[in-house]
């Protein structure tokens, strides 16, 4: 027998020593949503501030010089030494290329990306940064991606930073799971009953599903209605648990349907545009339930609250008289809108529902002291919850609805729309406008006769696969020297422009001109994404006839611009 085969198994290296390393993701769910290509992929945006604010949620970061560091290219560049990166799928055979990618000033700049194909099998991969080749043009961290051969995969996945030579990591942390069952669970979710108000419509909703007849549920709203943060959006969003639910404990043989129109990013102030479109379906539904979700998004509302009654309003004054609930939902930062927009509810004695109350007092408990589920838990990043923070909102929800189905006298209702609004109702009557349906407008398209197919795609209902918002727009792309403006002639006392925002320097700014007055300079690339934007043009008080002129900027002539519609008050 030769010496090489006499050999016992070779020792191995002693383990190299682990680099300081925090989390940015830690046991998050991660669903590979259709692509137009057949391949699936998560998207997961770390621009705008989010890389930081994961690293403080996901990895106990507290320390502000690093913070500041993970905002910016060069920062990260000096900070991170490696990325560790593990997915864990279920048949642990399945292929997924991470993707780590940096965004440039612009968005048609060079930047660095930074990738690794591996089987999803759990083990964790190390990406050594330092041998990287890294764009001068990389401005920040921008997004990560992991990309699948085909759609539908569901994965667990980790994240996490190794240092360079001289940062410290905090200690990270491993929760105790959520008992659904608990007292204390019990006890948290009784808390989001802000106010019941007359539950008198919800308990109708419910015994109409008990003797066997069909319920509509409806759901409007931002981002978090839309589902972001659940995994997989379709199946595990607040409103899909919800009417199952429902469905399991109330339905007696009939169907419960779902409307879920959530546009991710955009206030009341869109909400009560698309009402008739998106929950009513242009008069084809009529809901027994609307919930209404804007209370972390409507910061940025124009009306501070005026909007948000408007679409109170709006639902109250249907014939059928549904249920109202207003669901204020939270961000990471405990905060909310519900000291602003509360007073609607209290108006209209409507059943207010607030994860903020149930969850945030607990927050900042140990679990010995009674914390039932934390921070890094409830939260998928800073803003969107995750599938447990989803099924808390949806166990709030039934909270309120139990409290309803078991109540028995009930106050007679008032003529609630006879009340003088808490905040204001100006745009009560607020209906769209679009290429779709031009009856109530005389409208001269000038240079904006194409259509823009490149638009915010939301996942409505039960669906996986986004449809676009506004498809029945008015797009100028770009190619005149000298661009005709559109032109519009209309009776009306209020006016609102929604218009694409883009992330794309080929789009442009549009000057506003109302019956000669310019009251707008529409720039679609403040906010720096791809989304529907509403803007008040005019807010008057009597109907009258207006001219609306829409013209490119000087200079942004071969600029590209998308009208998505009008609201017409």
């Amino acid at each position: 027998m030769s010496n090489e085969e006499r050999r016992g198994p070779v020792a191995p290296k002693d383990p190299t020593k682990k680099r300081p390393y925090f989390y940015i993701m830690q046991d998050k769910g991660i669903f590979a949503a259709p692509q137009s290509d057949g391949r699936g992929i998560q998207f997961i945006y770390e621009d705008n501030g989010r890389l930081p604010d994961s690293a403080k949620l996901t990895g106990n970061v507290t320390d502000e010089k690093i913070l500041e560091m993970l905002g910016t290219a060069e920062g990260f560049k000096k900070l991170v030494h490696s990325i560790g990166v593990s997915v864990s799928e279920e048949s642990r055979k399945e292929k997924v290329n991470f993707v780590f990618q940096m965004y440039g000033q612009n968005q048609g700049d060079p930047a660095t990306i930074v990738s690794r194909e591996f089987v999803a099998d759990g083990s964790e991969q190390i990406i050594d940064l330092t041998e990287i080749t890294w764009f001068d043009t990389d401005r920040v961290p921008g997004q990560i991606r992991f990309e699948f051969e085909k759609s539908g995969i569901q994965a667990m996945a980790d994240v996490c930073f190794y240092l360079h030579d001289g940062f410290e990591a905090p200690e990270q942390l491993t929760d105790n799971a959520v008992d659904f069952e608990s007292d204390d669970y019990k006890k948290m979710i009784s808390k989001c009953l802000m106010k019941k108000g007359n539950l008198k419509r919800l308990h109708e909703v419910t015994e109409k599903a008990k003797r066997g007849e069909d319920v509509t549920l409806s759901f409007i709203g931002g981002s978090i209605t839309q589902g972001a943060g659940a995994i997989p959006i379709h199946e595990k969003s607040y409103a899909r648990v919800y009417a199952n639910s429902f469905e399991k404990k109330y339905a007696n043989g009939g169907a419960v349907k779902l409307i879920k129109a959530g546009v991710g990013g955009t206030p009341s102030e869109l909400g009560m545009i698309r009402f008739e479109r998106d929950i009513l379906r242009d008069g084809s539904e009529k809901p027994d339930l609307i919930v209404i979700e804007f209370a972390v998004n409507d910061e940025g509302d124009e009306t501070k609250g005026v909007c948000y009654e408007s679409l109170v309003r709006k639902c109250l004054a249907l014939p059928w008289k549904p249920a109202v609930v207003l669901l204020f939902a939270v961000f990471s930062f405990d905060w909310n809108l519900q000291d602003r927009l509360g007073p609607v509810g209290e108006r209209y004695d409507i059943p207010m529902v607030s994860v903020l109350d149930a969850v945030s007092p607990q927050f900042a408990l140990k679990p010995a002291e009674g914390r039932v589920i934390s921070k890094k838990q409830f939260f998928y990043d800073i803003y969107h919850p995750s599938n447990l923070g989803h099924q808390v909102m949806s166990d709030c929800l039934m909270e309120m609805t139990s409290e309803a189905e078991k109540q028995t006298e009930f106050e007679n209702e008032e003529d609630l729309l006879s009340k003088e609004p808490a905040i204001g109702a100006d745009f009560e009557k607020v209906y769209l406008l679009d290429r779709k349906d031009l009856s109530s407008a005389t409208i001269e398209e000038g240079a904006f006769t194409d259509t823009d197919k490149m638009l915010q795609m939301v996942e409505m209902d039960s669906e996986v696969v986004p449809v676009p918002e506004f498809p029945n727009n008015w797009h100028y792309d770009g190619s005149d020297e000298n661009p005709a403006p559109f032109k519009m002639k209309i009776s009306c006392t209020k006016l609102l422009l929604v218009m694409k925002d883009s992330g794309d320097n080929i789009f442009g700014t549009a000057e506003v001109y109302v019956d000669g007055r310019k009251v707008l300079d529409a720039d679609p690339l403040v906010n720096g994404w791809t989304h529907c934007n509403p803007l008040i043009i005019l807010n008057g008080a009597e109907v009258a006839l207006h001219e609306v002129e829409i013209r490119m900027a000087k200079g942004h002539e071969n600029k590209k611009f998308t009208i998505l519609g009008f609201g017409v008050v």
